[in-house]
């Protein structure tokens, strides 16, 4: 494909995704539906997609929030207007009224610049205080690769030298002890050997950091009450040494139809519990509660324009059911870590505030907040302490 049939597809595929389509299942069945484009075309055509949705509200203030006008935008910023010739399959070029809007010399506000959903922007503000503009502006940016080194298998060096022989060059990560950075080869990694043998696994640095911030020990019982795809409970059990009994639990078990193949190749013992799992004690229950995915704005943009404040709200409610179902399986004395990959603040500190007021017995061990300017995703995560008896 051409640069200008490449500009072309990703402004139809826009289009979809600005009508309500899942931007990921655009790609996916764009892909399939045209299989002449090779994986360096898929691979370029989904940045630009993705691209523009990050940065949606300020391209579409120059270009318009149309698929054409966020590629407009994009282009013109670049200095790329000429791809739109109108020969071949590239776009036609653009109008009149569409330069002068392009090239208009007024100034965004501020939102509109750092691409702030506006239906959340108070609470934004509200959650990210004197760092708002910094991560904002962070969350329009393309997300770094994190691999985290299996310790049930490999240590980190040797992890570093098996992925190098395949063309991944990886690097240590100071902010925890099992985490890697990609550098280069990012696309080769799900091909590597040091992928395929379980002694890495893809795994954002910030979720790394809150699976240890849970500090899941040896002999422990230990419950992911939402495991979905499982990337938690491997990196538990490899800080539980493949020591003790780890249990997974999905409200929808369909999330967790890989988690069977990943603890093999991780070679990870886990227990998978159905739907309405009976009572366990146990002495850690782990909660990645389904939130907004605020904190994941980069790796999935179009997210961003779809919560509002009435969506938010049932998020709130559900986290509410979520924990207290949580708390129900913790042993006396146990721990129960909530984490969410959210920056809000109605979604992390005020919901466990809400459970403390509702359970004046456990204590608060402790909280975890991360953003986007510590080179991972969004998150948080909270340590409650059950009562003793």
């Amino acid at each position: 494909m051409t640069p200008g049939a490449r500009i072309a597809a990703a402004a139809a595929l826009l289009d979809e995704i600005l009508a309500g389509a899942p931007a990921d299942r655009s790609l996916a069945a764009w892909g399939r539906a045209n299989r002449f484009a090779g994986a360096r075309d898929r691979a370029a055509l989904a940045d630009l997609v993705h691209d523009a949705l990050r940065r949606r509200r300020s391209l579409a203030f120059r270009g318009g929030d149309s698929g054409r006008g966020l590629m407009l935008a994009r282009a013109a910023e670049r200095g790329e207007l000429a791809l739109f010739d109108g020969q071949g399959h590239a776009p036609a070029p653009p109008t009149a009224a569409e330069l002068a809007r392009l090239f208009r010399r007024e100034t965004p506000p501020e939102a509109v610049a750092l691409d702030v959903p506006e239906a959340l922007e108070a609470e934004l503000r509200r959650s990210l205080g004197v760092q708002f503009a910094a991560v904002m502006a962070a969350l329009r940016r393309r997300a770094p690769l994190f691999l985290r080194a299996n310790a049930l298998k490999t240590s980190r060096e040797a992890a570093i030298a098996a992925l190098a022989r395949d063309g991944v060059t990886a690097v240590p990560e100071a902010a925890d002890p099992d985490a890697l950075r990609v550098i280069d080869g990012a696309r080769r990694v799900q091909h590597a050997a040091a992928y395929r043998a379980g002694l890495v696994e893809i795994q954002d640095l910030s979720s790394q950091r809150v699976a240890r911030f849970a500090a899941a020990r040896a002999g422990e019982t230990v419950l992911d009450f939402c495991a979905g795809g499982g990337g938690k409970t491997l990196a538990l059990a490899a800080h539980m040494g493949g020591r003790g009994r780890l249990l997974a639990h999905d409200a929808e078990p369909r999330r967790m139809e890989q988690l069977r193949l990943r603890a093999a190749r991780a070679g990870v013992r886990v227990s998978l519990l159905a739907p309405d799992p009976p009572p366990q004690a146990a002495d850690l229950v782990f909660v990645d509660a389904p939130c907004s995915g605020s904190g994941a704005w980069r790796r999935n943009p179009d997210a961003k324009w779809r919560l509002d404040t009435a969506g938010l709200a049932r998020f709130c409610a559900l986290q509410d059911r979520v924990l207290e179902a949580a708390a129900a399986h913790l042993a006396p004395g146990g721990r129960l870590v909530y984490a969410t990959c959210s920056l809000l603040q109605a979604e992390n500190e005020d919901r466990i505030a809400a459970f403390l007021d509702r359970h004046r017995r456990f204590g608060l061990g402790g909280t975890l907040r991360l953003t986007p300017l510590e080179g991972g995703d969004g998150f948080f995560a909270a340590m409650l302490h059950a009562p003793v008896g």
